[in-house]
């Protein structure tokens, strides 16, 4: 599924909210983009679970993660609403605190697949191929995975 809105592109990434006003630059985004929108459109996860993964996958990002070629000096693009009066700095590392115990209250083995499906956007299926898992076994380890990090996140 597909949600394209066109949004304002600032220093700071695409802007939420109005479009973008005549003469100024804009970019199309694709607001379903999600490495669990596949399998939350489908009915695999329900919005618990789904919104689990998407708060696991901020963090992530916000605490930039993500492995890069070379040194980032970008800012951090992932607005925060917790971390009021911190430094960016200092919501980086409160991201990767909270991105740390969220994989820690998944319990030891849930946490590559929580990596590879959540953060790295792997496939379900890539992502059994990789940990050697029997086929179509995934979605149940992913759910239970996804459940204690909606509880970690106190997401009733």
């Amino acid at each position: 599924m597909r949600r394209l809105v066109e949004r304002e592109l600032t220093s700071e990434g695409p802007r939420r909210g109005a479009a973008p006003t005549k003469g100024r630059r804009s970019v199309t985004v694709n607001l379903a983009e999600s490495p669990l929108s596949w399998l939350h459109a489908r009915g695999h996860l329900d919005d618990r679970l789904f919104d689990a993964g998407e708060r696991l996958r901020a963090d992530y990002e916000r605490a930039q993660l993500a492995p890069s070629v070379t040194m980032r000096w970008d800012p951090v693009r992932v607005k925060t609403t917790g971390d009021a009066g911190l430094t960016p700095g200092e919501k980086q590392i409160a991201a990767k605190d909270r991105f740390d115990r969220a994989l820690a209250a998944a319990g030891k083995g849930l946490e590559d697949v929580l990596w590879r499906v959540v953060c790295a956007g792997e496939s379900l299926p890539d992502a059994e191929r990789a940990l050697e898992w029997p086929a179509r076994s995934g979605k149940l380890v992913l759910r239970l995975a996804l459940d204690r990090v909606a509880d970690f996140y106190r997401i009733g």
